[in-house]
């Protein structure tokens, strides 16, 4: 395994605010990597001390095995995309391109030839006379990633570069990124506070809080083995009860809801240290109207209060008998309960290796952060 890019212990103060908080993790080439956070929990920088722009307070930064210490910004071989552009509205895509190139002090063939090359791969192939503004959002995006590509770094920064796209235009650049990647080869580090963007296009994804890593992971274990309540509210959709753990004399344990809800868990909760807990269940885990009989089964009556129609996407709200909480249920796209209706009652049931638990926590995790 080779690596692109090694974070040891690294630190970055402000006064008495610490902003990254000793991070230790690598990155291997040719990979694309997320970090994931929401709004100032210390993820830009960490970029920006990649990029040189920020001396660490402590700790190392090492791009190809090389200490970056001491290292100035433009001496680097990382390039960095901004979320707005930046791309020389004065000059065309081609003179956009090759103007790094120039600057490095090539000339002739060899610029014409490197940029013909890289608008080929970036699928702009006889776009190097077209004006800037006569480019679509998208294609703007391939133009700034073409321009630090053809520099040959060895990794490319990504700050949030889909954030100006209008959504349907950043859907379809999530797929268009990650198969630039995967064509080009380069080491994509990448931050973000869509969590759909990282779990999309992402080799390995780090959810960032407050300046720490709470996980490392691929992006279907962060999905389906979230590590703590942080990750299993911002990764994803869930709904999240407030219960107590109990376990019975043959060690099985199981949550008990506000509402007198008993539910069985699966034995590989050993958790002891308090009696608060968050229960977490994906939409999807829960089933409609279930017909299973196995004893440990969870299951209740529900009331529907809405039916939020999202094609694929399509749920249930729905409220459990005597209680005022919310659940959302995924709808299963065979069109076998389109006959539910607001104010119908039904049951709802999951399978106990569906909930995940952890002692409860205070923070808030706002919806335009999901």
């Amino acid at each position: 395994m080779q690596v692109a890019l090694s974070v040891k212990d690294l630190t970055k103060k402000f006064g008495d605010f610490t902003a990254v908080n000793n991070l230790t993790f690598d990155v291997e080439d040719g990979k694309f990597f997320s970090i994931l956070g929401p709004s100032g929990c210390g993820k830009t920088t960490l970029l920006r001390m990649i990029a040189g722009f920020y001396q660490p307070t402590g700790g190392s930064i090492a791009i190809q095995n090389k200490d970056m210490l001491g290292i100035e910004p433009n001496k680097r071989p990382v390039n960095l995309v901004f979320q707005h552009l930046a791309l020389f509205p004065m000059m065309n895509v081609y003179e956009n391109i090759a103007f790094g190139l120039k600057r490095k002090g090539e000339r002739g063939n060899a610029v014409e030839r490197k940029v013909n090359d890289m608008l080929e791969r970036v699928g702009l192939p006889g776009s190097g006379s077209k004006k800037v503004s006569q480019l679509s959002g998208g294609q703007k995006q391939r133009v700034a990633i073409a321009r630090c590509l053809v520099l040959e770094p060895s990794v490319l920064l990504l700050d949030e570069p889909l954030g100006a796209l209008d959504a349907k235009l950043r859907e379809h650049m999530k797929v268009e990124l990650k198969k630039l990647q995967v064509k080009v080869g380069t080491t994509f580090i990448y931050i973000t506070h869509d969590q759909s963007e990282a779990m999309v296009m992402s080799d390995h994804v780090a959810v960032m809080n407050s300046g720490k890593f709470e996980q490392l992971d691929t992006p279907q274990n962060l999905y389906s083995n979230p590590s703590s309540s942080f990750v299993a509210q911002f990764v994803g959709n869930n709904n999240k009860f407030a219960v107590d753990l109990k376990k019975n004399e043959s060690g099985q344990f199981f949550a008990s809801s506000k509402n007198g809800g008993l539910y069985s868990l699966s034995d590989s909760f050993k958790l002891q240290n308090s009696d608060s807990f968050d229960m977490f269940i994906r939409p999807e885990a829960i089933i409609i109207n279930p017909n299973n009989t196995k004893s440990t089964f969870n299951s209740m009556n529900a009331d529907v209060k809405a039916i939020l129609f999202d094609g694929g996407n399509s749920r249930l709200l729905v409220t459990p008998e005597k209680s005022d909480q919310e659940i959302i249920v995924a709808l299963p796209q065979n069109r076998q309960f389109d006959h539910i209706k607001a104010k119908d009652s039904i049951k709802i049931g999951w399978d106990p290796e569906a909930a995940v638990c952890f002692e409860k926590s205070e923070e808030k995790i706002y919806e335009d952060e999901i």
